[in-house]
């Protein structure tokens, strides 16, 4: 038997948001744990701000590490598991950096070599700290640092490819040397499978770490463009697990949708079940599925200043830990019983070269022609360029019909769900 899908949310604490490390109060977080465990999940991704935790390259707060624990042995006792993301890094529209890399010690975040080594310092730390955890699941480097390294982030530490992997894989050992038997992985936003500049690649993505970790957010054009209820948007999740898999070299490797959300107003608050329960259902529908991990738990306080407008309804529950029908949703999908999808024999050939990766986004031939196969009634997945005579490779994923997206004519749904 296939291992189950995992089910999990973004834990978003609800009294201070992620500020809540400055006035960690452990009963609040317990009960901001009671209801996601009230839901059926399984387990919760956890973000220490990195500037909070690590204010100095020298100076790792002991203090911030045993809150962590506290927060880890909280969930135990719920029944949840825990993942932590170690360098934040980016969250919802806000940069934490900690000083020691700014203004005047400005430091390239992934050459430097003294950076390196404080940021290896700190995920090694934290690792060995919940290592001994039955609970932890394991480590992720951060949450979306590819943002740091290319446009449109406003003042980018720009790298190679080549930089990238060796910052990678220095992060991931040091995963590794603090837990050595837990899960570790890396997670880039969407521009790392989309956008034709940034270092972060595909291949990076889908080959380190134990896992390839995706993040699907439909207001990166694909909402805008297609719609709230089109094949596109409610099937984009789906659509990264399996582009994710052209580049795999394993041809089982486990995907993580590890952050989806429902944003408002491309999804109004009063469809946000619906398109929940179409993108869940979808993404069940991919084999070699590792998890689904919904963005996010709580709603960001209104009294909380400055975040993008979608920020604040997010969660799937209120600010007062009451539950939205998302949750419903979430709750129902993680108690029905889901059999191992079968695979998908139809294979949509992709550009191996990084610098056409456009091609794969909303607007882009590969994008169009893998919803136009969908509205057909075809489950795709995609290889790439590179692999698509190789019938070792093929068979070794249950692939029996490769097309290229010349090949897929326009259909007369037009991509949309009727």
């Amino acid at each position: 038997m296939p291992p189950a899908v995992r089910f999990g949310i973004n834990y978003t604490p609800s009294e201070g948001w992620f500020h809540h490390w400055l006035d960690f109060d452990l009963d609040s977080v317990r009960a901001d744990l009671d209801a996601i465990a009230a839901l059926g999940l399984d387990h919760i991704r956890v973000f220490p701000l990195w500037p909070y935790f690590q204010p100095n390259r020298t100076l790792i707060r002991p203090r911030a590490v045993e809150q962590l624990m506290a927060l880890a042995d909280a969930a135990a006792e719920r029944g949840l598991d825990v993942n932590v993301d170690g360098l934040q890094g980016h969250l919802s529209s806000f940069d934490f950096l900690p000083a020691w890399t700014r203004t005047w010690h400005r430091r390239n975040l992934f050459t430097d070599p003294d950076v390196l080594s404080g940021q290896a310092a700190y995920l090694r730390t934290l690792a060995a700290a919940l290592a001994d955890r039955p609970n932890f699941i394991g480590m992720t480097v951060g949450n979306e640092v590819n943002q740091f390294a290319a446009g449109p982030h406003p003042d980018p530490d720009r790298i190679t490819e080549g930089d990238a992997e060796r910052w990678l894989t220095e992060m991931l050992a040091a995963c590794a040397e603090g837990a050595p038997d837990r899960l570790r992985l890396h997670a880039s936003y969407d521009a790392a499978w989309y956008q034709d500049d940034q270092p972060f690649t595909p291949a990076l993505s889908a080959r380190l770490g134990d896992v390839t970790a995706v993040h699907s957010w439909v207001f990166n054009g694909t909402a805008q463009r297609y719609g709230r209820t089109s094949v596109s948007a409610e099937h984009h999740a789906a659509y990264l697990v399996e582009l994710s898999k052209a580049w795999a070299d394993a041809p089982h490797r486990p995907v993580w949708l590890q952050e989806v959300g429902a944003p408002a107003p491309l999804v109004p608050a009063e469809h946000a079940a619906a398109f929940a329960e179409a993108t869940v259902a979808h993404a069940l529908d991919c084999p070699d599925l590792w998890g689904i991990t919904w963005w996010c738990s709580h709603d960001v306080a209104r009294d909380l200043a400055d975040f993008p407008e979608l920020e604040y309804g997010l969660g799937v529950f209120t600010n007062d830990r009451e539950p939205k029908d998302i949750a419903r949703v979430l709750a129902e999908a993680a108690h029905r019983p889901h059999e191992a999808p079968a695979a998908r024999g139809t294979a949509l050939v992709v550009p191996g070269d990084p610098a056409l990766r456009s091609r794969c986004a909303p607007g882009g031939d590969v994008f169009e022609a893998f919803f136009r196969l969908v509205a057909d009634g075809a489950r795709p997945t995609t290889v790439l360029d590179t692999r698509a005579q190789d019938e070792d490779h093929l068979a070794a994923r249950g692939i029996t019909d490769v097309v290229t997206p010349d090949q897929v004519l326009p259909t007369p749904h037009g991509g949309t769900r009727s």
